[in-house]
């Protein structure tokens, strides 16, 4: 992979980057009951990033089919899907785009861009791994990342919510997103 040598990093040579959709996994955690936690993905998606001469001027965007949510249980897929939470037959999409890359330590980025669910837009904060680039067996170029951030679901309009009997509720309200992936030249 062409790459370069930037602030002490081994990064990839300035360009555009498709996720690579067979090794990219968008994940997300939410708390069931207030003492477990449900893991998921989204299976449908689409995103590239740019990077840039100057790395903190690089850009990213990614768009996720909302009824491709999964957690390995129908029913709840659907619940996930209906009115309730993302209403995806009336907003089939979710999508974040970058606004700024904040800075940096090391190996970590700091991301901040406009996160679209329904039809309510905010800015969250990604923490952003890069993890590195190669060439894979086949001959082509590949860089890996990991990204993470949390946001209060209620503020994009997901404010279902069931009382239980011993307190709390059965939904909490931070979504953790979890993205492990890779990228190649586009």
């Amino acid at each position: 992979m062409s790459t370069r040598t930037w602030d002490g990093l081994d990064i990839p040579a300035a360009g555009t980057y498709k996720l690579d959709g067979a090794h990219t996994n968008v994940g997300f955690t939410a708390k069931h009951m207030m003492v477990s936690k449900v893991r998921g993905q989204f299976t449908d998606f689409d995103g590239s990033v740019t990077i840039a001469e100057n790395p903190l001027e690089s850009s990213a965007e990614i768009t996720i089919k909302a009824a491709s949510i999964s957690t390995g249980q129908p029913d709840r897929d659907g619940h996930l899907r209906s009115e309730d939470f993302l209403a995806a037959e009336k907003f089939p999409e979710l999508t974040f785009r970058t606004t700024r890359v904040t800075g940096h330590s090391g190996e970590e980025f700091t991301v901040v861009g406009d996160l679209q669910i329904r039809d309510v837009t905010k800015e969250i904060e990604l923490k952003v791994e890069y993890n590195g680039a190669g060439t894979n067996p086949w001959g082509q170029q590949v860089w890996a990342f990991s990204i993470s951030a949390e946001f209060d679901r209620e503020t994009f309009g997901l404010t279902w919510n069931q009382a239980l009997e011993t307190g709390g509720v059965l939904v909490g309200k931070k979504v953790k997103i979890e993205i492990e992936g890779e990228a190649n030249p586009a």
